[in-house]
């Protein structure tokens, strides 16, 4: 994942986003919260670096991330935060899919994201 010579770069620790499955770019490009047209315009952070979406990864390979203050989830409605959860820890299953196949980057988001898209 490098973008020319020096990388993704986290725009909060300002350290090297190496792999896909550290991506908040492109975790939010996966499940439809980051438009295709902005992609290439938005900055990178490391997942980790943005707790109050990486506090919905429930995943034995991801370590569980709190948010402090009014995102934390757990002073969110609980049918909100099922429903966040179930599509952000899909989202970064399809990252850990894809590492390692030769996909073009349409092919990346979940098949839901892809319809709605592609419906416009």
């Amino acid at each position: 994942m490098a973008k020319c010579e020096e990388g993704y770069l986290c725009d909060i620790c300002g350290g090297d986003v190496g792999e896909l499955t550290e991506s908040h770019l492109y975790l939010s490009y996966v499940i439809g919260d980051l438009d295709p047209e902005l992609l290439h315009v938005t900055r990178e952070r490391h997942l980790r670096c943005n707790p109050i979406l990486a506090q919905f990864i429930v995943h034995d390979d991801f370590p569980p991330v709190f948010a402090e203050g009014p995102f934390d989830k757990r002073q969110l409605d609980p049918a909100f935060v099922r429903e966040r959860e179930r599509l952000v820890t899909r989202g970064f299953a399809r990252l850990r899919e894809l590492q390692g196949l030769d996909l073009p980057i349409v092919e990346y988001p979940l098949p839901e994201v892809k319809m709605k898209w592609q419906a416009g």
